[in-house]
Protein backbone atom coordinates (compact mmCIF):
# COMPACT_ATOMS: atom_id res chain seq x y z
CA UNK A 1 0.00 0.00 0.00
CA UNK A 2 1.10 3.30 -1.27
CA UNK A 3 2.36 5.39 2.23
CA UNK A 4 4.24 8.69 1.14
CA UNK A 5 2.75 10.56 -1.30
CA UNK A 6 4.61 13.97 -2.34
CA UNK A 7 3.14 16.95 -4.60
CA UNK A 8 4.73 19.17 -6.06
CA UNK A 9 2.69 22.32 -6.63
CA UNK A 10 0.02 23.29 -4.55
CA UNK A 11 -2.49 25.54 -6.57
CA UNK A 12 -6.14 25.09 -5.87
CA UNK A 13 -6.22 23.43 -10.04
CA UNK A 14 -4.07 20.37 -9.14
CA UNK A 15 -1.92 19.97 -6.56
CA UNK A 16 -4.73 20.81 -4.05
CA UNK A 17 -7.21 18.96 -5.76
CA UNK A 18 -5.32 15.70 -5.79
CA UNK A 19 -4.10 16.40 -1.96
CA UNK A 20 -7.36 16.64 -1.27
CA UNK A 21 -9.32 13.51 -3.18
CA UNK A 22 -5.96 11.18 -1.91
CA UNK A 23 -7.20 12.40 1.98
CA UNK A 24 -10.31 10.99 1.38
CA UNK A 25 -9.29 7.63 -0.43
CA UNK A 26 -6.58 6.81 2.48
CA UNK A 27 -6.82 8.30 6.47
CA UNK A 28 -3.65 7.00 6.85
CA UNK A 29 -1.26 8.15 4.06
CA UNK A 30 1.43 10.10 4.56
CA UNK A 31 0.79 13.49 2.11
CA UNK A 32 2.82 16.27 1.83
CA UNK A 33 2.20 19.56 -0.41
CA UNK A 34 5.54 21.72 -1.72
CA UNK A 35 4.86 24.87 -2.82
CA UNK A 36 7.73 27.67 -4.05
CA UNK A 37 5.75 30.55 -3.42
CA UNK A 38 4.34 31.78 -0.12
CA UNK A 39 1.00 31.08 -0.58
CA UNK A 40 -0.78 27.67 -1.17
CA UNK A 41 -3.76 26.73 -3.08
CA UNK A 42 -4.47 30.37 -4.52
CA UNK A 43 -7.28 31.04 -6.95
CA UNK A 44 -5.07 32.08 -10.23
CA UNK A 45 -8.03 32.93 -12.71
CA UNK A 46 -9.06 35.18 -9.91
CA UNK A 47 -5.47 37.09 -9.91
CA UNK A 48 -6.70 40.22 -11.99
CA UNK A 49 -9.97 41.39 -10.14
CA UNK A 50 -7.49 42.37 -7.32
CA UNK A 51 -6.35 45.34 -9.95
CA UNK A 52 -9.70 46.68 -10.23
CA UNK A 53 -10.70 46.65 -6.10
CA UNK A 54 -13.40 43.83 -7.58
CA UNK A 55 -11.28 41.45 -5.35
CA UNK A 56 -10.35 44.30 -2.71
CA UNK A 57 -8.18 42.16 -0.52
CA UNK A 58 -5.50 40.48 -1.73
CA UNK A 59 -5.40 37.51 0.94
CA UNK A 60 -9.08 36.41 -0.31
CA UNK A 61 -7.40 35.09 -3.33
CA UNK A 62 -5.57 32.47 -1.56
CA UNK A 63 -8.46 29.74 -1.20
CA UNK A 64 -6.52 27.92 1.78
CA UNK A 65 -3.20 28.03 4.33
CA UNK A 66 -0.84 25.26 5.46
CA UNK A 67 -2.48 25.64 8.49
CA UNK A 68 -6.17 24.39 7.09
CA UNK A 69 -4.17 22.01 5.45
CA UNK A 70 -3.12 20.19 8.41
CA UNK A 71 -6.32 21.01 10.71
CA UNK A 72 -9.03 20.47 7.83
CA UNK A 73 -6.54 17.28 5.83
CA UNK A 74 -4.18 16.22 7.69
CA UNK A 75 -2.05 17.13 5.12
CA UNK A 76 1.31 18.85 5.35
CA UNK A 77 1.68 21.65 2.82
CA UNK A 78 5.03 23.32 2.93
CA UNK A 79 5.49 26.70 1.34
CA UNK A 80 8.42 28.81 -0.05
CA UNK A 81 9.48 25.37 -0.59
CA UNK A 82 11.21 25.05 -3.92
CA UNK A 83 11.92 21.75 -5.49
CA UNK A 84 14.93 21.30 -7.53
CA UNK A 85 15.60 17.78 -8.16
CA UNK A 86 13.99 14.61 -8.42
CA UNK A 87 16.15 11.41 -7.84
CA UNK A 88 14.33 8.82 -9.37
CA UNK A 89 16.53 5.86 -8.42
CA UNK A 90 16.37 7.16 -4.95
CA UNK A 91 12.75 7.84 -5.06
CA UNK A 92 13.25 11.51 -2.84
CA UNK A 93 12.92 14.84 -4.03
CA UNK A 94 15.13 17.45 -3.09
CA UNK A 95 13.74 20.62 -1.78
CA UNK A 96 15.16 24.12 -0.93
CA UNK A 97 14.04 26.16 1.32
CA UNK A 98 13.76 30.32 -0.20
CA UNK A 99 13.54 31.49 3.54
CA UNK A 100 17.05 29.94 5.30
CA UNK A 101 18.61 28.67 1.69
CA UNK A 102 18.97 25.29 3.33
CA UNK A 103 18.43 22.17 0.82
CA UNK A 104 16.64 18.63 2.15
CA UNK A 105 16.06 15.54 0.78
CA UNK A 106 12.52 13.88 0.94
CA UNK A 107 11.49 10.24 0.03
CA UNK A 108 8.33 9.34 -1.72
CA UNK A 109 6.37 6.08 -2.37
CA UNK A 110 4.72 8.18 -5.83
CA UNK A 111 5.02 12.07 -6.39
CA UNK A 112 2.91 14.11 -8.43
CA UNK A 113 4.19 16.81 -10.13
CA UNK A 114 1.67 19.81 -10.46
CA UNK A 115 4.53 22.38 -11.01
CA UNK A 116 4.86 25.87 -11.29
CA UNK A 117 2.32 25.48 -14.62
CA UNK A 118 2.96 27.80 -17.24
CA UNK A 119 5.65 30.26 -17.37
CA UNK A 120 5.35 33.72 -18.42
CA UNK A 121 7.33 33.92 -21.99
CA UNK A 122 9.86 37.06 -21.50
CA UNK A 123 11.64 37.47 -25.00
CA UNK A 124 15.38 38.05 -23.82
CA UNK A 125 15.62 39.60 -27.04
CA UNK A 126 13.47 42.63 -26.30
CA UNK A 127 15.25 45.41 -24.93
CA UNK A 128 13.73 46.83 -21.52
CA UNK A 129 12.43 43.34 -20.66
CA UNK A 130 14.08 43.40 -17.66
CA UNK A 131 13.20 46.32 -16.80
CA UNK A 132 11.88 47.08 -12.79
CA UNK A 133 8.02 48.35 -13.97
CA UNK A 134 7.61 45.04 -16.37
CA UNK A 135 5.60 42.40 -14.66
CA UNK A 136 4.02 39.33 -15.65
CA UNK A 137 0.94 37.85 -13.55
CA UNK A 138 1.16 34.36 -12.43
CA UNK A 139 0.67 34.50 -8.78
CA UNK A 140 -0.67 36.37 -5.73
CA UNK A 141 2.82 38.17 -5.49
CA UNK A 142 3.24 38.96 -8.88
CA UNK A 143 -0.71 40.76 -8.77
CA UNK A 144 0.63 41.90 -5.29
CA UNK A 145 3.89 43.45 -6.73
CA UNK A 146 1.66 44.72 -9.77
CA UNK A 147 -1.23 46.55 -7.86
CA UNK A 148 1.55 48.13 -5.50
CA UNK A 149 3.90 49.64 -7.93
CA UNK A 150 0.72 51.07 -10.14
CA UNK A 151 -0.25 52.79 -6.41
CA UNK A 152 2.92 53.63 -5.43
CA UNK A 153 3.76 55.58 -8.33
CA UNK A 154 0.41 57.15 -8.83
CA UNK A 155 0.72 55.36 -12.56
CA UNK A 156 -1.63 56.81 -15.72
CA UNK A 157 -0.67 54.82 -18.41
CA UNK A 158 0.22 50.71 -18.73
CA UNK A 159 0.70 48.45 -21.40
CA UNK A 160 -0.70 44.80 -22.03
CA UNK A 161 1.38 42.94 -24.15
CA UNK A 162 -0.98 40.25 -25.76
CA UNK A 163 -4.48 39.93 -25.88
CA UNK A 164 -5.29 36.03 -24.21
CA UNK A 165 -7.46 35.39 -21.32
CA UNK A 166 -5.67 36.03 -17.61
CA UNK A 167 -2.80 37.97 -17.90
CA UNK A 168 -4.26 39.60 -21.01
CA UNK A 169 -7.46 41.01 -21.43
CA UNK A 170 -8.76 40.31 -17.96
CA UNK A 171 -5.84 42.15 -17.14
CA UNK A 172 -6.40 45.27 -19.20
CA UNK A 173 -10.30 45.07 -18.17
CA UNK A 174 -9.38 45.45 -14.50
CA UNK A 175 -6.84 47.97 -14.74
CA UNK A 176 -9.04 50.27 -16.95
CA UNK A 177 -11.67 49.60 -14.16
CA UNK A 178 -9.30 51.31 -11.72
CA UNK A 179 -9.64 54.12 -14.24
CA UNK A 180 -5.97 53.85 -15.78
CA UNK A 181 -5.49 54.48 -19.93
CA UNK A 182 -4.58 50.78 -21.16
CA UNK A 183 -2.57 50.05 -24.37
CA UNK A 184 -3.01 46.39 -25.60
CA UNK A 185 -0.84 45.48 -27.83
CA UNK A 186 -1.50 41.93 -29.93
CA UNK A 187 0.83 40.75 -32.32
CA UNK A 188 -1.83 39.04 -34.19
CA UNK A 189 -4.99 40.30 -36.23
CA UNK A 190 -7.08 39.78 -33.28
CA UNK A 191 -7.29 39.86 -29.48
CA UNK A 192 -8.64 35.78 -27.99
CA UNK A 193 -7.47 33.27 -30.63
CA UNK A 194 -10.24 30.39 -29.62
CA UNK A 195 -13.02 33.00 -31.10
CA UNK A 196 -12.93 33.38 -35.08
CA UNK A 197 -12.33 36.87 -36.11
CA UNK A 198 -15.63 37.73 -36.93
CA UNK A 199 -16.48 36.90 -34.15
CA UNK A 200 -13.20 38.61 -32.05
CA UNK A 201 -14.92 42.43 -33.72
CA UNK A 202 -17.15 42.05 -31.22
CA UNK A 203 -14.65 41.85 -27.98
CA UNK A 204 -12.32 44.30 -30.04
CA UNK A 205 -15.48 47.07 -30.00
CA UNK A 206 -16.54 46.30 -26.22
CA UNK A 207 -12.92 47.43 -25.58
CA UNK A 208 -12.85 50.55 -27.56
CA UNK A 209 -15.94 51.79 -26.51
CA UNK A 210 -15.75 51.76 -23.15
CA UNK A 211 -13.00 54.06 -23.74
CA UNK A 212 -9.19 54.98 -22.27
CA UNK A 213 -8.22 51.30 -24.08
CA UNK A 214 -6.09 51.49 -27.23
CA UNK A 215 -6.05 48.57 -28.89
CA UNK A 216 -3.49 47.80 -31.35
CA UNK A 217 -3.23 44.14 -33.52
CA UNK A 218 -1.39 43.10 -35.96
CA UNK A 219 1.84 44.76 -33.99
CA UNK A 220 4.20 43.64 -31.78
CA UNK A 221 6.49 44.99 -28.92
CA UNK A 222 10.13 45.88 -30.18
CA UNK A 223 11.59 48.35 -27.03
CA UNK A 224 10.72 48.92 -23.85
CA UNK A 225 11.92 52.61 -22.77
CA UNK A 226 11.91 54.67 -19.79
CA UNK A 227 8.47 56.31 -20.28
CA UNK A 228 7.18 54.80 -23.32
CA UNK A 229 7.39 51.57 -25.84
CA UNK A 230 7.73 50.86 -29.18
CA UNK A 231 5.83 48.81 -31.11
CA UNK A 232 7.63 47.03 -34.28
CA UNK A 233 5.38 49.33 -36.91
CA UNK A 234 7.40 52.52 -35.19
CA UNK A 235 4.31 53.53 -32.69
CA UNK A 236 5.53 54.93 -29.76
CA UNK A 237 3.76 54.56 -26.91
CA UNK A 238 3.29 56.75 -23.51
CA UNK A 239 3.10 54.02 -20.76
CA UNK A 240 4.71 53.99 -17.16
CA UNK A 241 4.21 50.03 -16.49
CA UNK A 242 4.39 47.11 -19.05
CA UNK A 243 2.46 43.69 -18.25
CA UNK A 244 3.57 40.99 -20.06
CA UNK A 245 0.98 38.57 -21.76
CA UNK A 246 2.82 37.06 -24.87
CA UNK A 247 2.26 33.89 -23.75
CA UNK A 248 3.39 30.76 -21.72
CA UNK A 249 5.50 27.69 -22.14
CA UNK A 250 5.49 24.69 -20.19
CA UNK A 251 7.23 24.19 -16.97
CA UNK A 252 8.76 20.98 -17.37
CA UNK A 253 12.48 21.44 -16.14
CA UNK A 254 12.30 19.36 -13.01
CA UNK A 255 10.87 16.78 -15.34
CA UNK A 256 13.29 17.33 -18.28
CA UNK A 257 16.36 17.10 -15.39
CA UNK A 258 14.74 14.38 -14.11
CA UNK A 259 14.97 12.17 -17.48
CA UNK A 260 11.39 11.83 -18.12
CA UNK A 261 9.79 12.19 -21.70
CA UNK A 262 9.06 15.06 -23.03
CA UNK A 263 6.36 15.13 -25.58
CA UNK A 264 5.93 16.34 -29.29
CA UNK A 265 4.36 19.71 -27.63
CA UNK A 266 7.13 20.24 -25.69
CA UNK A 267 5.12 19.53 -22.00
CA UNK A 268 5.34 16.38 -19.74
CA UNK A 269 4.19 13.18 -21.45
CA UNK A 270 1.73 11.13 -19.56
CA UNK A 271 -0.64 8.50 -20.51
CA UNK A 272 -4.05 7.78 -20.00
CA UNK A 273 -3.86 8.17 -16.21
CA UNK A 274 -1.57 10.97 -16.47
CA UNK A 275 1.12 8.67 -15.36
CA UNK A 276 4.78 10.14 -17.00
CA UNK A 277 7.70 7.80 -18.20
CA UNK A 278 8.10 6.96 -14.81
CA UNK A 279 5.68 4.83 -13.12
CA UNK A 280 5.92 5.87 -9.55
CA UNK A 281 5.48 9.77 -10.80
CA UNK A 282 2.58 11.27 -12.26
CA UNK A 283 1.98 15.04 -13.80
CA UNK A 284 -1.05 16.95 -13.75
CA UNK A 285 -2.09 20.73 -15.20
CA UNK A 286 -0.61 23.39 -17.75
CA UNK A 287 2.75 21.39 -17.87
CA UNK A 288 1.69 18.16 -18.98
CA UNK A 289 0.06 17.76 -22.95
CA UNK A 290 -3.10 16.38 -23.31
CA UNK A 291 -5.26 14.34 -26.02
CA UNK A 292 -7.48 16.75 -27.96
CA UNK A 293 -10.12 14.65 -28.86
CA UNK A 294 -11.69 17.13 -31.77
CA UNK A 295 -8.01 17.26 -33.52
CA UNK A 296 -6.80 13.87 -32.42
CA UNK A 297 -3.38 14.91 -31.81
CA UNK A 298 -1.75 15.99 -28.44
CA UNK A 299 -2.50 19.29 -27.13
CA UNK A 300 -1.49 22.00 -24.86
CA UNK A 301 -4.50 23.17 -22.60
CA UNK A 302 -4.36 25.81 -19.72
CA UNK A 303 -7.60 25.68 -17.96
CA UNK A 304 -8.72 24.90 -14.35
CA UNK A 305 -11.53 22.67 -15.00
CA UNK A 306 -9.45 20.07 -16.78
CA UNK A 307 -6.59 20.23 -14.66
CA UNK A 308 -8.72 19.49 -11.68
CA UNK A 309 -10.01 16.62 -13.36
CA UNK A 310 -6.79 15.22 -13.61
CA UNK A 311 -5.96 15.68 -10.24
CA UNK A 312 -8.99 13.28 -9.32
CA UNK A 313 -8.01 10.61 -11.91
CA UNK A 314 -4.57 10.85 -10.50
CA UNK A 315 -5.33 10.13 -7.06
CA UNK A 316 -7.83 7.43 -7.82
CA UNK A 317 -5.34 5.96 -10.19
CA UNK A 318 -3.07 5.81 -7.11
CA UNK A 319 -5.90 3.32 -5.50
CA UNK A 320 -6.95 1.52 -8.69
CA UNK A 321 -9.81 3.06 -9.28
CA UNK A 322 -10.30 3.30 -13.00
CA UNK A 323 -10.37 6.54 -15.20
CA UNK A 324 -12.47 7.15 -18.16
CA UNK A 325 -9.83 9.75 -20.11
CA UNK A 326 -11.77 11.48 -22.81
CA UNK A 327 -9.52 13.90 -23.88
CA UNK A 328 -10.14 17.69 -24.12
CA UNK A 329 -12.12 20.15 -26.13
CA UNK A 330 -10.99 23.68 -25.17
CA UNK A 331 -14.47 25.12 -23.11
CA UNK A 332 -13.85 28.65 -21.77
CA UNK A 333 -15.31 31.72 -20.95
CA UNK A 334 -14.71 35.40 -20.06
CA UNK A 335 -16.07 38.54 -19.13
CA UNK A 336 -15.56 41.56 -20.66
CA UNK A 337 -16.78 44.78 -19.68
CA UNK A 338 -20.53 44.57 -20.45
CA UNK A 339 -19.75 41.56 -22.34
CA UNK A 340 -19.78 37.83 -21.54
CA UNK A 341 -18.10 35.46 -23.56
CA UNK A 342 -17.43 31.67 -24.36
CA UNK A 343 -16.32 29.61 -26.78
CA UNK A 344 -15.54 24.99 -26.85
CA UNK A 345 -14.15 22.57 -29.43
CA UNK A 346 -12.87 24.13 -32.60
CA UNK A 347 -13.47 27.38 -34.17
CA UNK A 348 -13.06 28.01 -38.29
CA UNK A 349 -9.77 28.66 -38.34
CA UNK A 350 -8.73 25.49 -36.19
CA UNK A 351 -10.98 22.77 -38.03
CA UNK A 352 -9.70 24.02 -41.54
CA UNK A 353 -6.60 23.62 -40.18
CA UNK A 354 -6.77 20.29 -39.03
CA UNK A 355 -8.33 19.32 -42.34
CA UNK A 356 -12.24 19.04 -41.38
CA UNK A 357 -14.95 19.61 -44.13
CA UNK A 358 -16.36 22.18 -42.15
CA UNK A 359 -19.29 24.83 -42.08
CA UNK A 360 -20.61 27.10 -39.77
CA UNK A 361 -23.65 29.79 -39.49
CA UNK A 362 -23.50 32.94 -37.46
CA UNK A 363 -27.11 33.93 -36.10
CA UNK A 364 -28.07 36.59 -33.65
CA UNK A 365 -31.37 35.84 -31.53
CA UNK A 366 -32.64 37.45 -28.50
CA UNK A 367 -31.19 35.44 -25.57
CA UNK A 368 -34.54 36.07 -23.87
CA UNK A 369 -38.29 36.87 -25.03
CA UNK A 370 -37.49 40.49 -26.44
CA UNK A 371 -40.27 42.32 -24.06
CA UNK A 372 -38.93 41.16 -21.13
CA UNK A 373 -36.53 43.44 -19.35
CA UNK A 374 -32.84 43.02 -20.38
CA UNK A 375 -33.38 41.27 -23.67
CA UNK A 376 -30.63 41.39 -25.68
CA UNK A 377 -28.99 40.44 -28.74
CA UNK A 378 -26.86 36.99 -28.67
CA UNK A 379 -23.94 36.70 -31.04
CA UNK A 380 -23.66 33.12 -31.77
CA UNK A 381 -21.75 30.72 -34.29
CA UNK A 382 -21.82 27.42 -34.52
CA UNK A 383 -19.29 24.93 -36.23
CA UNK A 384 -20.13 21.70 -37.97
CA UNK A 385 -18.64 18.77 -39.94
CA UNK A 386 -20.27 18.16 -43.34
CA UNK A 387 -21.84 16.48 -44.48
CA UNK A 388 -22.11 14.38 -41.19
CA UNK A 389 -23.72 17.42 -38.91
CA UNK A 390 -21.46 16.31 -36.48
CA UNK A 391 -20.89 19.34 -33.94
CA UNK A 392 -17.15 20.75 -34.09
CA UNK A 393 -17.57 24.23 -31.89
CA UNK A 394 -19.19 26.90 -30.58
CA UNK A 395 -18.86 30.30 -29.48
CA UNK A 396 -21.35 33.08 -28.22
CA UNK A 397 -21.15 36.68 -26.88
CA UNK A 398 -23.56 39.11 -25.29
CA UNK A 399 -24.62 39.91 -22.17
CA UNK A 400 -26.56 36.96 -21.06
CA UNK A 401 -26.31 33.62 -20.54
CA UNK A 402 -23.02 32.91 -23.04
CA UNK A 403 -21.72 30.40 -21.23
CA UNK A 404 -25.07 28.17 -20.50
CA UNK A 405 -25.79 28.07 -24.32
CA UNK A 406 -22.11 26.84 -24.94
CA UNK A 407 -21.83 24.27 -22.14
CA UNK A 408 -25.23 23.17 -23.81
CA UNK A 409 -23.05 22.90 -26.99
CA UNK A 410 -19.72 21.18 -24.84
CA UNK A 411 -22.19 18.36 -24.21
CA UNK A 412 -23.71 17.78 -27.13
CA UNK A 413 -19.77 17.21 -28.56
CA UNK A 414 -18.57 15.17 -25.60
CA UNK A 415 -21.51 12.99 -26.57
CA UNK A 416 -20.72 13.01 -30.13
CA UNK A 417 -23.82 14.91 -30.84
CA UNK A 418 -25.09 16.49 -34.16
CA UNK A 419 -27.69 18.81 -35.32
CA UNK A 420 -30.08 16.94 -35.50
CA UNK A 421 -29.28 15.66 -31.67
CA UNK A 422 -28.98 19.58 -31.22
CA UNK A 423 -32.44 20.81 -33.09
CA UNK A 424 -34.76 18.69 -30.55
CA UNK A 425 -32.74 19.28 -27.53
CA UNK A 426 -35.40 19.62 -25.07
CA UNK A 427 -34.07 22.82 -23.10
CA UNK A 428 -35.77 24.57 -20.30
CA UNK A 429 -37.97 28.17 -20.96
CA UNK A 430 -38.88 31.14 -18.98
CA UNK A 431 -39.19 34.79 -20.87
CA UNK A 432 -36.76 35.96 -18.46
CA UNK A 433 -34.19 33.12 -19.02
CA UNK A 434 -34.65 32.71 -22.55
CA UNK A 435 -37.15 31.81 -25.46
CA UNK A 436 -38.95 28.48 -26.35
CA UNK A 437 -36.31 27.89 -29.25
CA UNK A 438 -33.55 28.42 -27.31
CA UNK A 439 -30.26 30.05 -29.03
CA UNK A 440 -28.58 26.43 -29.87
CA UNK A 441 -31.59 25.08 -31.20
CA UNK A 442 -32.19 27.97 -33.55
CA UNK A 443 -28.58 27.60 -34.96
CA UNK A 444 -29.29 23.56 -35.68
CA UNK A 445 -32.53 24.37 -37.49
CA UNK A 446 -30.18 27.16 -39.62
CA UNK A 447 -27.61 24.61 -39.98
CA UNK A 448 -29.79 22.11 -41.34
CA UNK A 449 -31.18 24.24 -43.36
CA UNK A 450 -27.83 24.97 -44.72
CA UNK A 451 -26.39 21.37 -44.41
CA UNK A 452 -29.51 20.39 -46.25
CA UNK A 453 -29.21 22.40 -49.33
CA UNK A 454 -32.76 24.24 -48.10
CA UNK A 455 -31.37 27.58 -48.84
CA UNK A 456 -27.92 29.20 -49.11
CA UNK A 457 -25.74 31.68 -47.89
CA UNK A 458 -22.31 33.66 -47.28
CA UNK A 459 -20.35 34.74 -44.92
CA UNK A 460 -20.09 38.19 -43.35
CA UNK A 461 -16.37 37.99 -44.10
CA UNK A 462 -17.49 37.95 -48.00
CA UNK A 463 -19.65 41.03 -47.79
CA UNK A 464 -16.83 43.68 -48.23
CA UNK A 465 -15.66 41.46 -51.80
CA UNK A 466 -19.88 42.10 -52.73
CA UNK A 467 -20.02 45.32 -52.34
CA UNK A 468 -16.68 46.54 -53.83
CA UNK A 469 -17.76 44.03 -57.23
CA UNK A 470 -20.97 45.98 -56.78
CA UNK A 471 -23.06 42.75 -56.34
CA UNK A 472 -27.27 42.79 -55.87
CA UNK A 473 -27.67 43.51 -52.10
CA UNK A 474 -31.17 43.62 -50.82
CA UNK A 475 -31.67 45.48 -47.57
CA UNK A 476 -35.02 43.63 -46.45
CA UNK A 477 -35.14 46.30 -43.32
CA UNK A 478 -37.72 49.05 -43.39
CA UNK A 479 -36.71 52.40 -44.73
CA UNK A 480 -36.14 54.02 -41.50
CA UNK A 481 -33.75 51.63 -40.71
CA UNK A 482 -32.42 51.95 -44.02
CA UNK A 483 -31.92 55.71 -43.41
CA UNK A 484 -30.15 55.38 -40.15
CA UNK A 485 -27.22 53.41 -41.80
CA UNK A 486 -26.55 50.83 -44.66
CA UNK A 487 -24.48 49.05 -47.11
CA UNK A 488 -23.00 51.67 -49.84
CA UNK A 489 -24.69 49.88 -52.55
CA UNK A 490 -27.54 47.86 -50.93
CA UNK A 491 -31.07 48.59 -52.70
CA UNK A 492 -33.55 48.77 -49.92
CA UNK A 493 -36.95 46.44 -50.29
CA UNK A 494 -38.44 45.77 -47.00
CA UNK A 495 -40.08 41.95 -45.92
CA UNK A 496 -42.90 44.26 -46.09
CA UNK A 497 -43.09 45.40 -49.70
CA UNK A 498 -41.10 42.56 -51.55
CA UNK A 499 -43.98 40.60 -52.81
CA UNK A 500 -45.11 44.29 -54.41
CA UNK A 501 -41.84 44.66 -55.89
CA UNK A 502 -40.67 41.40 -57.35
CA UNK A 503 -39.96 42.92 -60.95
CA UNK A 504 -37.09 45.19 -58.96
CA UNK A 505 -35.55 41.78 -58.26
CA UNK A 506 -33.35 40.44 -61.29
CA UNK A 507 -33.39 36.53 -62.01
CA UNK A 508 -30.46 36.99 -64.24
CA UNK A 509 -27.94 37.52 -61.41
CA UNK A 510 -27.35 36.69 -57.59
CA UNK A 511 -29.12 38.00 -55.29
CA UNK A 512 -28.19 38.56 -51.69
CA UNK A 513 -30.15 39.44 -49.10
CA UNK A 514 -29.89 40.99 -45.17
CA UNK A 515 -31.60 42.20 -42.57
CA UNK A 516 -31.21 43.69 -39.29
CA UNK A 517 -30.21 40.39 -37.16
CA UNK A 518 -31.71 37.81 -40.41
CA UNK A 519 -34.88 36.63 -39.35
CA UNK A 520 -36.20 38.84 -41.77
CA UNK A 521 -33.96 38.27 -44.43
CA UNK A 522 -34.24 34.71 -44.22
CA UNK A 523 -37.58 35.16 -44.82
CA UNK A 524 -37.50 36.69 -48.01
CA UNK A 525 -34.85 34.49 -49.22
CA UNK A 526 -37.26 31.43 -48.53
CA UNK A 527 -39.99 32.95 -50.10
CA UNK A 528 -38.01 34.51 -53.27
CA UNK A 529 -36.57 30.83 -53.74
CA UNK A 530 -40.32 29.05 -53.51
CA UNK A 531 -41.29 32.18 -56.05
CA UNK A 532 -38.72 30.58 -58.63
CA UNK A 533 -35.77 32.91 -57.77
CA UNK A 534 -32.79 30.30 -57.88
CA UNK A 535 -29.67 32.34 -57.25
CA UNK A 536 -30.55 33.99 -54.23
CA UNK A 537 -28.37 34.03 -50.47
CA UNK A 538 -29.14 34.75 -46.94
CA UNK A 539 -25.85 37.19 -45.60
CA UNK A 540 -24.93 35.03 -42.75
CA UNK A 541 -24.85 37.78 -39.54
CA UNK A 542 -26.93 40.58 -41.65
CA UNK A 543 -26.50 43.86 -40.59
CA UNK A 544 -25.42 43.77 -37.04
CA UNK A 545 -22.71 41.05 -38.09
CA UNK A 546 -21.24 43.43 -41.00
CA UNK A 547 -21.41 46.49 -39.01
CA UNK A 548 -19.44 44.94 -36.46
CA UNK A 549 -17.33 42.65 -38.54
CA UNK A 550 -16.29 46.17 -40.96
CA UNK A 551 -16.44 48.98 -38.60
CA UNK A 552 -13.59 48.10 -36.80
CA UNK A 553 -11.66 45.76 -39.34
CA UNK A 554 -9.06 48.38 -39.40
CA UNK A 555 -10.01 50.27 -36.18
CA UNK A 556 -6.30 50.68 -35.19
CA UNK A 557 -4.95 52.09 -38.70
CA UNK A 558 -7.87 53.38 -41.37
CA UNK A 559 -11.69 53.41 -39.68
CA UNK A 560 -12.49 56.63 -41.31
CA UNK A 561 -12.05 54.63 -44.89
CA UNK A 562 -14.78 51.87 -43.72
CA UNK A 563 -16.73 54.46 -42.37
CA UNK A 564 -16.97 55.81 -46.11
CA UNK A 565 -17.28 52.69 -47.50
CA UNK A 566 -20.21 51.10 -46.07
CA UNK A 567 -21.90 54.64 -44.64
CA UNK A 568 -22.69 53.53 -41.33
CA UNK A 569 -23.76 56.29 -39.30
Amino acid sequence: MTNKILIVGGVAGGGASAAARLRRLDENAEIIMFEKGPHVSFSNCSLPYHLSGMVEDSKSLVLSTPETFKKRFNIEARVNSEVININREKRTIMVKDAVTGNTYEEGYDKLILSPPGAAPIRPGSIEGIHNKNVFTVRNVVDIEQLNAYIKENDLTDVAVIGGGFIGGVEVAENLRLAKLNVSVIEFADQIMTPYDYDMAQILHKEMVDHGGVNLIVNDGLAKINDGSIETQSGKQIKVQAVVLAIGVRPETRLAEDAGLEIGETGAIKVDHNYVTSDSNIYAVGDAIEVYHRLLHKPALLALAGPAQKQARAVADHIYGIPNRNLGVIGSSSIHLFDLNAASTGLNVRTADKAGYSWDSVYILPADKVGLMPNSNVMHFKLVYENPTGRILGAQAIGKGNVDKRIEVIATMITMNGTLEDLKDLELTYSPMLGTAKDVVNHAALVALNQLYGKYREVKVAQVRELVENNAFIIDAREQNEYNAGHLKNAVNIPLSEFRDRLDEIPKDMAVYVHCRSGQRSYNMVMALKNLGFTNIFNISGSYLGISLYEYYNDLVTDREKIVTTYNFK
